[in-house]
């Protein structure tokens, strides 16, 4: 079956390469302003950053898509969640003074549109972030927290001034990252805010 869906991959993306009519890749990096929304955690936006590469799949001057590969940072304080879980929860990570970190490695596979010029650019599409980190003394059982994966959609816009390129997005989590239990739905929001440089 793993041998099929390489074999599929492979295929697809020749049949893209194949249509394309031009490819740039590219490094990037920025600021993200992110929190976890659930009851447990607070409602404001924390500080951390993003880090990555992109290229760019160009079907004519209007169309193509952009796939990235990016080490991103999610940061978000813990607000009522000893109301949520009752007493057992001991760690000092979760007083309500400390932020927890998640360190992702995001894959967002995004849709793009240009307008006439070329000088802004608006994306959309999924992304799937694997878990890098973690936090494992949520519970004095040592239960792990946080699901290994997570999955999203990215809307942003960019500007193209060649070769450097400007972006804002805001990513927005569809899945229940919790791993304790289904007291709390937690998913990942975060918007962010880069450059980038096409090479």
């Amino acid at each position: 079956m793993k041998k099929l869906g390489l074999s599929l991959l492979v295929l697809v993306s020749f049949t893209i390469a194949s249509h394309a009519q031009g490819l740039r890749i590219g490094i990037k990096g920025g600021a993200n302003l992110n929190k976890i929304s659930g009851q447990s955690f607070d409602d404001g936006f924390n500080l951390s950053y993003h880090l990555g590469g992109f290229a760019e799949i160009n079907f004519n001057k209007t169309w193509g898509i952009q796939p990235e590969l990016i080490w991103n940072q999610s940061s978000s304080k813990p607000s009522s969640f000893q109301a949520v879980y009752g007493s057992g929860v001991t760690s000092a990570s979760f007083n309500g003074q400390n932020n927890i970190k998640l360190d992702y490695l995001s894959i967002p596979v995004l849709l793009r549109y240009t307008t006439a010029g070329g000088l802004l650019s608006l994306n959309a599409g999924p992304q799937y972030g694997i878990l890098l980190s973690q936090d494992k003394t949520l519970l004095q059982n040592g239960k792990n927290a946080f699901k290994s994966g997570d999955f999203s959609v990215v809307l942003g816009a960019q500007i193209n001034l060649s070769p450097i390129v400007l972006y804002a997005r805001y990513n927005i989590g569809l899945q229940n990252i919790n791993d304790i239990d289904s007291k709390d739905k937690w998913t990942n929001q975060q918007i962010q805010l880069g450059v980038g440089l096409r090479l």
